[in-house]
C-alpha cells in the first residue's frame, strides 16, 4: 500500500452502502412486523393503522416507483387485515386507505426530490475525484531510489482535497519532494495549494538546487496574485519542506520553509531534522531578505524520513495535549513501512478529542538502496 489516504474513503463508502442497505430493508421489515403484531393482538387493537409509516420510511432510500409500490402494498394489506380480523366499518377502512394514499403520494414526491439531489451529488463527487487526480495525484509506490507511503485525509468527511499538498518528481540524478500546508481552510486554501503544485511540477526539473526551487515557488505565488489580485491566494501563505535525494549518494538535502521538522529514522533511533536557519513560509519572502539554508544529512538504505503537516502534530486529546508523534514513530520503528500510514491514521483518530478536525498529510520516504532507473521528463 503506498497511499493510505483513499482507505478511509473506502471505509466511509462501505459504511454508507451498509446504511443504505439497512434503510432499504427497513420498510419491508416494519411492514411484516406490523402485520404480525396485528394478527397476534386482539382485534380491537388497530395495529394496522400504523401501516401509514411504511411509504414514509421507503421515501428515504427507495425510488419513486418503489415508494409508490410500498404504499400500495400497505393499502392492500390493511384491507386484508380488516377483512381477516372481521373489523366493521367501511367508512373507517376508507379513511385509513385514504390516509395511506395521501402519505404515499407525499412520500413519492420526497423520494423524487431526494433522488434528484443524490444524482447531483454523484456528479459533483465525480468532478471532485477528477480534481483530486489532477491536483493531488497519489505518488507512485516507488520512484528512483525511494519507496513512498502516503497518508492523506481531508478535514471534511466528504472532501477529496484540502489545504495540505504534496508532490514527488524524479529528475535526472535525484528525486525531489515537496510537502506543505496552506494557511487557513476552504476553497482559498485549495486554490493556493494548486498554484504551488503547478509551479513545483513545472520548475522542479530545471531548478539548479532547492533554494532556487523555493524562490520559484514564491515567484509563482506572486505572479498568480498579480494575475488575479482578488484571489485568496494573494493573501495566503504556506509552510513547506523541500527534499532532494540524490542518486548514488546516501544523503538527503532538506529546505524547511516554516514547516514542522520531519522525523528521521535510522535503525530504531528517531530524531527530528531541525533546521539551523529555517526559511520564511512561502509567500512571505518579501517580509525579509530571502535566504535559504539547506540541511544535508546521512540517509542510507533502510533509513526512513517522515514528512507531515500540522494536522498530525497539532492533534489534541481531551486534556489539550498535542499528539506525541516522535514517541509513536519510535514505537513503530520496526513496523513495515507500508503499514505506518495506516497505523498513524488509526492512532490519530483515536487520540483526537473530536476526531480529525484538520487536514492530515504524511509521507513516509524510505531509501531502498536499489540502483535507480534514469527518467527524463517529456
Amino acid at each position: 500500500m503506498h497511499a493510505a489516504g483513499p482507505r478511509p474513503q473506502r471505509r466511509l463508502a462501505t459504511a454508507t452502502r451498509t446504511q443504505v442497505t439497512l434503510g432499504r430493508a427497513l420498510p419491508v421489515l416494519v411492514l411484516f412486523l406490523l402485520v404480525g403484531m396485528d394478527l397476534v393482538t386482539p382485534a380491537s387493537e388497530r395495529v394496522d393503522r400504523l401501516l401509514i409509516v411504511v411509504p414514509a420510511l421507503a421515501a428515504a432510500t427507495w425510488s419513486v416507483s418503489g415508494t409508490l409500490g410500498m404504499g400500495v402494498l400497505a393499502m392492500a394489506l390493511q384491507a386484508v387485515l380488516v377483512a381477516v380480523r372481521e373489523r366493521p366499518g367501511e367508512i373507517s377502512l376508507l379513511a385509513g386507505e385514504s390516509l395511506i394514499l395521501g402519505v404515499t403520494v407525499a412520500s413519492a414526491w420526497v423520494s423524487a426530490v431526494r433522488t434528484r439531489y443524490e444524482r447531483d451529488l454523484a456528479e459533483v463527487t465525480a468532478v471532485a475525484d477528477v480534481v483530486q487526480r489532477v491536483v493531488l495525484r497519489p505518488p507512485p509506490p516507488r520512484l528512483g531510489p525511494v519507496e513512498l507511503h502516503l497518508l492523506y485525509v481531508a478535514a471534511a468527511a466528504k472532501a477529496r482535497i484540502g489545504g495540505d499538498f504534496y508532490e514527488v518528481v524524479q529528475i535526472p540524478g535525484a528525486v525531489r519532494i515537496m510537502l506543505g500546508d496552506v494557511q487557513g481552510k476552504g476553497l482559498g486554501a485549495v486554490e493556493t495549494a494548486s498554484v504551488l503544485l503547478g509551479v513545483f511540477r513545472s520548475t522542479a526539473y530545471d531548478a539548479p538546487d532547492l533554494p532556487a526551487l523555493a524562490d520559484r515557488l514564491d515567484e509563482g505565488l506572486a505572479r498568480y496574485a498579480a494575475w488575479d489580485p482578488d484571489s485568496d491566494a494573494a493573501e495566503r501563505f504556506a509552510t513547506a519542506v523541500l527534499v532532494e535525494l540524490p542518486d548514488g549518494r546516501d544523503t538527503a538535502r532538506l529546505l524547511n520553509c516554516g514547516h514542522p521538522a520531519p522525523l528521521l529514522q535510522h535503525g530504531t533511533d528517531v530524531t527530528p531534522v531541525d533546521a539551523a536557519e529555517p526559511s520564511l513560509p512561502l509567500n512571505l519572502a518579501g517580509l525579509a531578505d530571502s535566504h535559504h539554508h539547506v540541511e544535508e544529512f546521512p540517509f542510507g538504505p533502510g533509513d526512513r524520513l517522515l514528512l507531515y503537516t500540522d494536522g498530525v502534530s497539532e492533534t489534541r486529546d481531551r486534556d489539550g495535549a498535542f499528539y506525541p508523534l516522535e514517541e509513536r514513530a519510535r514505537r513503530w520503528a520496526a513496523a513495515p513501512s507500508e503499514q505506518v500510514p495506516e497505523l498513524l491514521h488509526r492512532d490519530l483518530a483515536a487520540y483526537g478529542a473530536g476526531g480529525l478536525d484538520d487536514d492530515v498529510a504524511a509521507l513516509l520516504v524510505v531509501r531502498t538502496g536499489a540502483t535507480p532507473v534514469e527518467i527524463h521528463p517529456r
